[in-house]
């Protein structure tokens, strides 16, 4: 059977879930592979069902470990102080050429976190509920120089816990008799994300569909430029682009503000600012480069100054 005929099962986001019903797993800021083992050979394929097995040759083990199965996981990359990094595993996914393969092999290994098993020596597990296929899983005992199967927990709100203070995403709850629904956003799974909140300088806007498709936001450094964080749009209704607009309209620029970071995209069709407005936003994580991830516009805060974003951020 092929491995893009398992599409993955995929969550809603929502709050956390509690009591015996429920599994816990860790959320890891990676990307969501299936992995299928058959006749001696080894095939990755992504979330959208792109192959990408060649990109993860230590991955190839796998086809000697289990011989005959379908494996549901997610591959992660650590960065240097030993944090879950989306940005290098990224660096991995979309490289073809076997020397550059090799290089980042060494330079930016990879993890594969399995956390569920579809098919085993020619069944179809998919209808057993999520408590049965993990302790098939678990028998299996896959842990390898490039793979592991962690276990997981009962107690939602440690489990939260525990994510946080280890830099992760957070967590996904996960009804314990639930079958496998290939394809389907399922509120079977519930991912809970804990939200961060930061104040930062708005230095432009970009048009989109509306004139305010997006903001272009930063940090004041201590020589009163921004160092850029990206780009946000979510969040902003039709009367917060209203209220923008009427403060940034008289503060258009000829010149960003920024002195890092910015990219031709970033800058394409962007009105330039002078950096007095501060808003506050909602966020996931901040990429290895700077970048706010999961941004969400919030509210104006006309009582805070630039100044008070400096040192927004530990990373």
């Amino acid at each position: 059977m092929p491995v893009d005929s398992f599409a993955p099962m995929l969550a809603v986001s929502g709050e956390l879930p509690v009591g015996p019903a429920w599994a816990y797993e860790y959320k890891w800021d990676g990307i969501r592979a299936v992995g299928r083992s058959a006749s001696g050979r080894w095939r990755l394929a992504s979330r959208t069902g792109r192959e990408i097995t060649t990109a993860f040759p230590e991955l190839d083990g796998l086809a000697r470990e289990v011989p005959d199965a379908v494996l549901d996981g997610e591959l992660i990359s650590l960065d240097d102080a030993g944090r879950v990094s989306f940005g290098r595993i990224i660096e991995r996914m979309h490289t073809g050429d076997p020397a550059q393969v090799a290089r980042l092999v060494t330079a930016v290994p990879a993890t594969y976190i399995v956390f569920d098993l579809l098919w085993l020596d020619g069944n179809d597990l998919r209808g057993l509920p999520y408590t049965a296929r993990r302790e098939l899983l678990e028998d299996l005992e896959l842990s390898g120089p490039a793979w592991q199967t962690p276990g997981y927990l009962t107690d939602g709100p440690t489990a939260l816990d525990a994510a946080m203070d280890n830099a992760l995403e957070g967590v996904v709850a996960k009804r314990r008799d639930s079958p496998y629904r290939p394809g389907v956003r399922s509120r079977d799974w519930i991912k809970v994300k804990p939200v961060k909140t930061v104040d930062l300088v708005v230095g432009g806007w970009r048009r989109r569909k509306r004139e305010l498709g997006a903001l272009l936001v930063g940090e004041q450094r201590a020589d009163g430029r921004l160092r850029f964080r990206g780009r946000v749009g979510g969040g902003i209704g039709v009367a917060d682009e209203t209220r923008l607009l009427a403060a940034l309209r008289p503060l258009v620029a000829d010149d960003p503000p920024f002195a890092t970071g910015l990219s031709s995209e970033d800058r394409r069709g962007a009105t330039w600012v002078r950096p007095d407005v501060v808003v506050e936003l909602d966020y996931g994580t901040v990429t290895d480069d700077g970048r706010l991830r999961f941004p969400r516009f919030r509210r104006m805060r006309p009582d805070k100054t630039p100044e008070q974003t400096r040192n927004a951020f530990t990373a």
